[in-house]
């Protein structure tokens, strides 16, 4: 019994050491944290308030201003934007008022960024909306309507970029919520690091204070720590296309979208592996709190089944082999746990093993989590942790497989 439960702990053992490396790179991400922020509404707020008690004062802008005045190429200050914000948008009439507040509050200087809305066919008031928006809009607002052979969000994307005018792309979603100091701290990290080419920025999944909702946010804040340690540690593996953003020349040279146009998803994650491999060490986790953005949960199991099925599916054709290995490492292990608990039922003296598995895999989890949940301002879900590690194991296997096989539906359209 003692070799089959030695080879029960393996995997646990293995996971636990990458939580341990990945804290490392965590709190290195974290040892000279920016500053500054800023609340969105009454419960945001709070858990925002928290952040800045933590991270200290506003960060002053005057020294980013100048910046922006003498960046190379005369392509910003009084010649045009920095920044220009790609947003594609299907369906989104409900969402997309509250974006476009966010962006006209936010402390970076409305001359130093535009919007481009790229409008994927949209069947409701979408379209209406934004140029309604734009005739009355305090910064630079367009909309890009995609041609009838184009669809999807790299499409958009695509095309929102063709008129984009400024050196650095945001990339957000249509219903996402900002901080006003979003932006701000884009343009702080540049001008802290002028070599960076790739940024990826915090994302907080946001809903209903249910058990459901919770562990949601959860499992997401995990991916987002995990993500960002990965970075640090020179590792890329995921990053989350709600908000990041990349140099217009550097995209252009690792050929933007096209050697994966074909696929659905991925238009986050392949481009960071990509701009990782042709200059590395140029891609950076944005730590700051002004610079979390907010996303609803899925409303449904089956809504969150579908979003991560579509995220599962771009696994087989990863190039990084980081990701790869993280991959098969966290199905690997919490297979372990479950084949651990049915072989523990067939022969009881297997259990100590079993145990010592889960606690194993356990530990590394609140080892890892805990300073991500402290920045995200959400440390009351770490007890969740218990519970989440019973529910993943046929989770994550049932979306992996799921994710193989192909196949998905997304904003009303099958993809395959």
């Amino acid at each position: 019994m003692m070799g089959a439960g030695v080879a029960l702990l393996m995997l646990p053992a293995l996971y636990a050491g990458l939580m341990v490396w990945l804290r490392g790179g965590w709190q290195r991400n974290l040892t000279k944290p920016l500053r500054g922020p800023a609340p969105l509404s009454k419960e945001e707020g709070e858990a925002m308030a928290e952040r800045t008690e933590m991270m200290g004062p506003k960060k002053d802008l005057s020294g980013i201003r100048s910046f922006l005045e003498r960046e190379p190429g005369g392509e910003v200050g009084l010649n045009g934007p920095l920044f220009s914000i790609l947003i594609a948008a299907r369906n989104e009439a409900a969402a997309l008022p509250q974006l476009l507040r966010d962006l006209a509050a936010q402390t970076l200087p409305a001359a130093q960024f535009e919007v481009l809305i790229a409008d994927d066919h949209s069947t409701d008031a979408t379209a209406a909306l934004v140029a309604a928006a734009a005739a009355a809009s305090a910064f630079s607002l367009r909309l890009i309507a995609l041609p009838a052979a184009e669809t999807g969000k790299k499409a958009a994307l695509q095309a929102a970029l063709k008129a984009a005018r400024a050196p650095w792309l945001v990339c957000t979603d249509a219903d996402c919520r900002l901080g006003p100091g979003w932006l701000a701290a884009y343009a702080a990290l540049i001008y802290q690091k002028p070599a960076v080419n790739f940024i990826s920025g915090p994302v907080l999944l946001t809903g209903p204070d249910t058990l459901f909702a919770q562990l949601m946010g959860l499992e997401f804040a995990g991916l987002v720590g995990v993500g960002a340690a990965c970075l640090v540690r020179q590792q890329p593996t995921m990053c989350n296309g709600a908000n990041l953003a990349y140099r217009r020349a550097t995209f252009e040279a690792v050929g933007g979208f096209a050697d994966n146009a074909h696929l659905a998803s991925g238009d986050d994650e392949f481009l960071l592996h990509k701009i990782h491999a042709a200059f590395p060490g140029t891609a950076h986790f944005l730590a700051d709190g002004a610079a979390v953005v907010h996303t609803a949960a899925p409303p449904t199991l089956r809504a969150l089944l579908r979003q991560r099925v579509r995220w599962a599916s771009k696994w087989r054709h990863y190039q990084s082999p980081a990701s790869r290995r993280l991959a098969l490492l966290v199905l690997g292990a919490n297979v372990a746990l479950a084949v651990g608990a049915g072989a523990g039922l067939v022969w009881p003296a297997l259990w100590p093993w079993v145990l010592a598995a889960w606690a194993l895999k356990l530990g590394g989890d609140v080892w890892f989590m805990a300073p991500v949940l402290r920045f995200l301002g959400r440390r009351k879900w770490l007890p969740l942790l218990p519970l989440l590690q019973v529910l993943y194991a046929p989770y994550a296997l049932g979306v992996g497989v799921a994710g193989l096989r192909g196949g998905y539906e997304w904003k009303g359209r099958t993809v395959k």
